[in-house]
């Protein structure tokens, strides 16, 4: 498919954030311009930048927007990466080995053949189709572009009431954001309890610390409109049966794999509509087409199933992954446990792992138990409570998932768990784990092991 009498090899990537980028930089290190061709295309304005840190962005602890931004289009221009943003690929012509681009500012459309395909989409925010959705002051956090068109109206805007839809990561992240501006927010929340990564007795704890930093916590209702005023921009949130003023509405419903161009084209996807590939991250039945990031459903290494994850940690490893088996090297992903940490305000939230939702879907037996312990030494100043979950198998006692929810301190520990369930340990096998002790760091039994221990008798009295 190559243009030239050389035998130069042309690569093509349909996204410019972390896992396209990082799969060009990665196959740009391997290979020079001389062997390998890499265009890029990128709809929006930016590169390579922290979406994870835009509602830190929008609540003011990160001051300049260029901090989020990892590497700048010149600068991967500058490597000799042809990094074509504004310009969104309409269309993927698999037999062809060609795509179809438009440029939206000007809007001329063009086919660019490939040798080799990188898909790296990302995901989409899920908008629901209410009336008033689209109206000013209805807000998703998606991209850079989202977050400046949230600061804009929030600097615009002279009334202080803010509603957040939904309670995930994005949702509790952004009423923290909110809160630091200075607003009275309200979140509403179809679930039961916030942060439906937890179970509900964890999601519980959840709910009750966000009530006592003022926010207005309203679950198990949904919202059916959005309400205008004056102009068309939005005054309220509706549910069945009540409103909630909103000078700003946010968004935060989570988001589902973008794989628009992907099922056009006939790629397999999988059943939470991710694209499937291989350890090598190549689409499955496709020898010369790779996919990663927020686009495709990776393997859960304790279920044994694909999941869907967004996450830019697994991103910019795709990334690198594709970008050596591209590049000419080799590289796998063998999958994750679904780790992730968040926060709102002082609390720290954090998760690896099955709940028990999980557990009973994967056909698993298993036992659970809850702790509550220190960050550090009780009689060290500072020492502040955390609650943890462990779930173990019932009778073999491997290690199946861990919550955390508490203080300063709390939410990094579920590291010990992630790396205990990669490693297909025990519940026991955990209780010997020798982590580090001092008073100002832990108490003499780390709350995680003090779980694991706890855990061990369940599953012997199971």
């Amino acid at each position: 498919m190559t243009t030239d009498n050389t035998t130069r090899e042309r690569l093509v990537i349909i996204g410019g954030d972390a896992t396209g980028m990082s799969a060009a930089s990665q196959a740009r290190r391997l290979k020079g311009p001389a062997d390998l061709e890499i265009v890029a295309f990128e709809r929006g304005h930016f590169t390579s930048y922290s979406a994870c840190g835009i509602p830190y962005w929008v609540g003011g602890q990160v001051t300049d927007r260029d901090e989020l931004i990892a590497r700048s289009p010149e600068e991967h221009r500058a490597r000799d990466i042809d990094l074509r943003t504004r310009t969104e690929v309409m269309e993927i012509d698999v037999p062809g080995r060609r795509v179809r681009s438009r440029e939206l500012d000007g809007g001329a459309e063009s086919w660019t053949s490939y040798d080799k395909l990188v898909i790296a989409t990302g995901a989409r925010p899920v908008r629901p189709d209410l009336p008033g959705i689209d109206a000013p002051g209805v807000h998703g956090v998606q991209t850079l572009d989202d977050g400046q068109a949230l600061l804009d109206t929030l600097r615009a805007t002279e009334g202080r009431h803010a509603v957040v839809v939904g309670a995930g990561y994005i949702g509790v992240e952004m009423a923290e954001a909110l809160i630091q501006r200075g607003y009275e927010v309200t979140v509403v929340n179809r679930g039961a309890e916030p942060m439906s990564t937890l179970d509900a007795d964890m999601g519980r704890l959840v709910h009750e610390a966000m009530t006592g930093m003022g926010i207005t916590m309203v679950d198990d209702a949904e919202v059916t409109k959005i309400l205008t005023g004056s102009g068309g921009r939005a005054r309220a949130v509706a549910t069945d049966d009540a409103e909630y003023p909103a000078d700003v509405v946010v968004l935060g419903l989570g988001v589902r794999p973008e794989t628009t161009l992907a099922r056009a084209a006939g790629l397999p996807l999988g059943a939470y509509g991710g694209l499937l590939t291989d350890r090598s991250m190549r689409v499955r039945g496709h020898e010369n087409i790779w996919s990663g990031g927020d686009c495709v459903e990776v393997l859960d290494l304790v279920s044994g199933t694909e999941r869907h994850i967004a996450l830019g940690t697994h991103a910019n490893k795709h990334g690198q992954v594709i970008g050596a088996n591209v590049g000419g090297d080799y590289a796998t992903f063998p999958g994750v446990v679904g780790t992730a940490v968040s926060k709102v305000c002082d609390l720290e939230i954090a998760r690896t792992g099955l709940r028990e939702k999980d557990a009973r879907r994967a056909g698993l037996q298993y036992v659970t138990v809850t702790i509550e312990s220190t960050s550090r030494a009780g009689y060290y100043p500072g020492a502040a409570l955390m609650t943890v979950k462990m779930l173990a198998e019932r009778r073999t006692g491997r290690l199946l998932g861990v919550q955390i929810v508490g203080r300063e301190g709390a939410a990094k520990r579920v590291d010990v768990a992630a790396v205990a369930l990669t490693a297909g340990m025990t519940v026991e096998q955990m209780t010997a784990l020798d982590l580090g002790y001092a008073p100002p760091f832990s108490p003499v039994w780390d709350p995680v092991l003090v779980a694991a221990r706890k855990a061990v008798a369940a599953v012997r009295k199971g």
